[in-house]
């Protein structure tokens, strides 16, 4: 079999196996909370331009907050939902094609790991061996880089990325609505920029990748949005929209 249900080609297992999906989970995870300390630091910077009424700044924020985490649970299902489906469709297949032409998928598997840089004696014993110890988890393994008992989880995923973007939302959200009147902004400010810059410096950490431009692009791209929309929140409450 050389092609998935979904027209995409695997020739090479998931790299790191368990290691590898922990450490995307948790790099998911850190980039979830980055997008609601943005996204919600947007909204209340922007409504505190207009007004400094607790109430409506905290209505703004947790509005934010829940269309947010909503978004992203929706999103992050209906995407690993469809990954699965198409995870599923390749393993009925291949396990079709097991069973109706075993010797050439023994075949395939012996070429593929002689592909890799093992002798032709040694990929066929190994090829054997593994499709007498489990021939689906062999040729998923191989072919797919999918292993059929870890199967990721839509709801898990929906749920991750709910409790991610929550979890960095509350940050602005608590820092606008807490502090007294003349200090909110400033203190909602300070927060999020340093919150941003913690999970720059984390995520490029999970990345292997240099800390230093992953922080800055991070601080000023929150910066950024927090200018522009307090700019535009501060414009329409001088007109009195």
């Amino acid at each position: 079999m050389s092609e998935t249900t979904g027209g995409g080609r695997h020739d090479e297992p998931h790299a790191g196996g368990g290691l590898s999906a922990r450490l995307n989970w948790l790099r998911a995870a850190v980039l979830g909370a980055n997008d609601g300390i943005v996204s919600t630091a947007g909204i209340v910077v922007g409504v505190a331009g207009a007004t400094d009424s607790r109430g409506v700044l905290l209505t703004a924020g947790l509005a934010g907050l829940l269309a947010g985490s909503m978004s992203m649970a929706v999103g992050e299902y209906v995407s690993v939902s469809t990954q699965r489906d198409s995870e599923m469709a390749a393993l009925a297949v291949e396990r079709r094609e097991l069973r109706e032409q075993p010797e050439a998928e023994l075949e395939e598997l012996t070429r593929m790991l002689a592909g890799r840089g093992l002798s032709e004696e040694v990929a066929r014993e190994a090829a054997l061996q593994l499709t007498a110890r489990d021939a689906l988890r062999a040729h998923a393994g191989v072919e797919l880089g999918i292993d059929p008992d870890e199967l990721t989880s839509p709801w898990q995923a929906a749920g991750a990325s709910f409790l991610a973007f929550t979890t960095g939302a509350l940050l602005p959200l608590l820092a606008i609505v807490l502090p007294p009147a003349p200090a909110r902004l400033y203190v909602t400010v300070v927060s999020v920029l340093l919150a941003l810059a913690l999970t720059g410096w984390w995520s490029a950490r999970l990345g292997a990748a240099a800390a230093r431009p992953a922080v800055l692009r991070n601080v000023a791209g929150g910066a950024l949005a927090m200018a522009v929309t307090y700019a535009v929140g501060s414009a329409l409450g001088a007109a009195g929209v």
